[in-house]
């Protein structure tokens, strides 16, 4: 992340350079239109021009053609890349992202050709002046999120456009137009034809922004989350206890939970509460009261294929999956042996885990005795008491006499549990239990 301060003096050092050879050049897109709301968090400086992408490569020394056919260039000044792209108009639709041909125009017609009309002004630094064909203006003061133009056509010319309406209209808590809405829903199924690469970041976006539940709730509204999430779309209805469950169903348990979350989660913690109850629906029997047994291991495999489907990072998968599966885990912990809590307590994802039982809580009964009793027990142990190195190794029983086998490991974690019980404290200790095991091995 680049100093703000001199982000903005390189982006103004780029513009003046422009001007100075005699083209047009303005800031352009998501930092004019966070400059305009008076937001203390700004997006990238983009810079918009009528300087020809070979234009921009002559006038500048460090340059990347990213998109040369699109007439887009990185312009690397101050060490901080910077989007520099032409004033351009798109002609035709070539794959539901990238038009069939780009033609070089001026400031208007480039605007017209932008997604939403808070996305579409561009900004003087000279004269400080919002240049504003698409009266984005108006609608940051009216808080509603509008198409440009055609919202039917402006979504054709790619589908993401659909899941970005509902980010911004969370993010900013703004109204999506009456039109544009309707437009997504009536489009809904074409956003299978976007990457699901293009589709999990987008919503991983959604999920560590501002108001995430009110993103599911919003794809949910418009048809969208059926199509990229079902497994989400189908907590709906599933009724739960209302001894435990008092806010509702599954689905409202799920919104609610991800309104809890922290500002600015991990994307594990939030993908997390998005599907810690996803193994609930294929779970659910009703006996006594309504019962989701195992729900955390069906939907911790759930979570696997869902991530795996829209090709999330391994590392992430993994992460959401182990939280998925240890989330119930939670109300054993007061009970727990001295060594499974510390184990408990060792896990790479303990902190994630810890906010998502958090919010788990109070979007349901509201009790965070566990939650208290474990931020107390993390304040009372030190990091080498919770996850101490092992006093001894397969090496050491090798030394004993032992062969390598399956029992190694058995033995090994025996006496690791007597290390976190604090019941041995020193490695002669340690060889001794080892010693005592291994007769027992034998007999």
């Amino acid at each position: 992340m680049h100093d703000p301060q001199t982000q903005l003096t390189a982006a103004v050092h780029i513009v003046k350079t422009l001007i100075s050879r005699g083209f047009e050049a303005f800031f352009a897109g998501g930092w004019v239109r966070d400059f305009v709301m008076n937001s203390s968090q700004k997006s990238d400086i983009d810079i918009a021009t009528n300087a020809t992408p070979e234009a921009i490569r002559q006038i500048f020394g460090q340059t990347i053609g990213v998109g040369e056919q699109f007439g887009v260039m990185i312009v690397v000044e101050s060490g901080i890349p910077f989007e520099v792209a032409t004033f351009r108009s798109d002609i035709g639709i070539k794959d539901g992202r990238h038009p069939e041909q780009v033609v070089f125009t001026d400031a208007k017609n480039d605007a017209l050709r932008r997604d939403f009309t808070i996305n579409g002004m561009f900004y003087n630094p000279f004269t400080e002046e919002i240049i504003d064909y698409t009266e984005g203006q108006r609608d940051i003061r009216e808080k509603v999120i509008r198409a440009i133009g055609d919202p039917n056509q402006r979504f054709s010319e790619d589908y993401l456009r659909m899941l970005r309406a509902i980010r911004f209209a969370a993010r900013f808590g703004y109204e999506i137009e009456e039109q544009t809405f309707s437009a997504v829903k009536n489009n809904n199924t074409h956003i299978k034809e976007i990457s699901v690469e293009r589709i999990f970041t987008e919503m991983s976006k959604m999920l560590i922004q501002k108001n995430p539940g009110l993103s599911i709730e919003l794809l949910h509204e418009s048809g969208l989350l059926a199509q990229i999430l079902p497994e989400v779309e189908n907590l709906r209805g599933i009724e739960q206890p209302p001894q435990f469950h008092p806010e509702g169903d599954v689905f409202t348990h799920t919104v609610k939970a991800l309104s809890l979350l922290p500002a600015k989660p991990s994307p594990a913690l939030a993908w997390a509460a998005l599907l810690h109850d996803i193994g609930k629906p294929p779970t659910m029997t009703v006996s006594d009261r309504i019962r989701f047994n195992n729900h955390h291991r069906a939907g911790a495999q759930m979570a696997e294929i869902i991530l795996k489907r829209l090709k999330a990072p391994n590392a992430l998968t993994d992460a959401v999956s182990g939280m998925v599966d240890n989330h119930m885990n939670f109300m054993n912990v007061s009970k727990m042996r001295l060594s499974t809590l510390k184990k408990f307590l060792s896990r790479p994802t303990i902190l994630d885990e810890l906010e998502l039982h958090y919010a788990d809580c109070l979007a349901s009964h509201g009790d965070l005795e566990n939650y208290y009793f474990l931020k107390a027990r993390l304040g009372e142990l030190k990091v080498d008491e919770i996850k101490p190195k092992a006093l001894i190794s397969g090496k050491d029983l090798i030394e004993l006499g032992l062969k390598p086998g399956p029992v190694f490991g058995k033995i090994l974690n025996d006496v690791y549990d007597l290390q976190l019980e604090d019941k041995i404290t020193t490695r002669e200790e340690a060889v001794e239990e080892a010693k005592k095991l291994i007769i027992g091995c034998d007999q």
